[in-house]
């Protein structure tokens, strides 16, 4: 049974699908089977980012660990029963059909609320949730006064994994194993990021969710996303000497990678 990691966060901008490529190629290296499904039907950033990889590994000859990207199956509305919701429908049927073949499914979902997002995390046994050190990112998690301080209560995304969390539990599945991480990060240690980091600390009491240290801004990802490679892929095309900041990225990866505890990964790649 495929241990299915769900990325999720209803803004845009938050490193989703950086986030995605580097987990689910970290997981590929360690010579785990995993495959992956991008929701966002429409801009398709983690799905493009996983084609530009083919493309160039294809050009330059390469054989690298990857992820492998799969469609929503097209179903006919003569297939549905009545009442049922075409979206729900493809995701099952795509589910069905990767999860006997897979350690891990890893599923993108889009910058907004949809249908197919929702299903989504009722299914996530890991529901990783990227947050830029911003507090009008924090608000999509919960309300808070205007001191940054006092928290006010759960936003519209918690109270989404609220919902999916009760799902699961009325299904009889394992709880979903949140954690937020914290991405984008700069490198200066100032007041808002010493207020957000107290903020996400209380919530993390109170709405029950983990959290994780993701990726500071750095120029690398978007260099990387046309030719889809990773920061683990560099000195296989040829880059010898890394600078400070490229180790510093694989590093923070090999935290993030460590502090998500999926089964049977030992984060060393």
């Amino acid at each position: 049974m495929a241990h299915i990691i769900v990325v999720g966060n209803e803004k845009g901008g938050a490193g989703k699908s950086t986030v995605s490529m580097h987990v689910a190629t970290a997981l590929a290296r360690m010579g785990h089977r995993i495959s992956a499904l991008d929701l966002d039907l429409r801009q398709r950033t983690f799905g493009r980012y996983c084609e530009n990889r083919v493309e160039f590994l294809d050009k330059a000859e390469l054989d690298l660990p990857s992820p492998t990207v799969h469609e929503l199956p097209e179903i006919s509305p003569d297939q549905l029963q009545p009442g049922e919701n075409i979206y729900d429908h493809r995701l099952s049927a795509a589910m069905a059909e990767l999860e006997p073949h897979n350690d891990f499914i890893l599923i993108d979902c889009p910058g907004s609320h949809t249908r197919l997002s929702q299903v989504a995390h009722s299914l996530a046994d890991t529901l990783i949730t990227p947050l830029n050190d911003s507090f009008v990112d924090f608000d999509l998690l919960a309300r808070i006064d205007n001191t940054g301080e006092k928290i006010l209560g759960p936003s519209v995304y918690s109270e989404m994994v609220w919902n999916a969390r009760q799902l699961r539990a009325q299904a009889g599945l394992a709880p979903i194993d949140w954690i937020v991480v914290r991405n984008r990060m700069g490198a200066q240690r100032m007041v808002n990021k010493e207020k957000m980091e107290r903020a996400i600390g209380n919530l993390s009491k109170r709405i029950g969710f983990r959290i994780a240290p993701g990726f500071s801004e750095r120029v690398i990802f978007r260099e990387l996303f046309p030719r889809g490679l990773t920061l683990l892929d560099l000195r296989d095309i040829g880059v010898k000497q890394l600078n400070i900041s490229n180790i510093a990225a694989r590093q923070e990866l090999r935290d993030l990678v460590k502090a998500l505890e999926l089964p049977g990964v030992s984060a060393k790649f």
